[in-house]
């Protein structure tokens, strides 16, 4: 089995004729990222849904990734495969079951995820003069125009207030097209 890329879902066909499918692991506290690795150094295919976002991390903003669900990722396992590792996989805590059995997750989920969880950044598609509008904070709702980038996740931008122009930086993911 492969570990996922970003372009697509993986759709793994067993080598033993079993038919694979996704199903849901709940992790240890904090250790989804490490159970991931893990499992994909065992030749697991894992898609764990992230997004990123701002936070203040020892005085300084910065833009961290996050597990969309804490403590969960999804494996994509034939039902012919040996699941006896992924119990002793480390940060894993179990294969999330009902009524003692793993219920599979439907494809289609996966695949929206996937189309959610694409790491292109919103900028690729601005250009300098382009009108946006503001989600987020004091001035959501607000158009401004996209001057532009201030590292890979702020936005600086043009805006007629207080009876002038102003310059300011906002978090990319703050921002949307019109």
């Amino acid at each position: 089995m492969l570990a996922h890329d970003a372009t697509s879902i993986p759709i793994i066909q067993s080598e033993d004729g079993g038919s694979t499918a996704w199903y849901l692991v709940q992790c240890k506290a904090n250790q989804d990222e490490r159970a991931e690795n893990n499992l994909i150094e065992q030749g697991y295919t894992c898609f764990r849904p992230t997004h990123r976002r701002e936070r203040i991390l020892k005085g300084q903003r910065r833009v961290v990734c996050e597990s969309l669900f804490p403590s969960y990722l999804f494996i994509q396992v034939s039902s012919n495969d040996n699941w006896g590792p992924l119990r002793s996989t480390r940060g894993v805590l179990r294969v999330v079951a009902f009524g003692g059995k793993p219920l599979p997750v439907r494809d289609v989920l996966i695949a929206q995820l996937y189309e959610r969880n694409s790491d292109a950044p919103v900028a690729a598609c601005l250009t300098p003069g382009e009108t946006v509008r503001i989600n987020e904070g004091p001035f959501a709702e607000l158009k401004a125009i996209f001057l532009t980038m201030e590292g890979s996740e702020r936005v600086v931008l043009l805006m007629n207030f207080l009876l002038g122009e102003q310059v300011f930086s906002l978090p990319l993911a703050g921002v949307s097209r019109l």
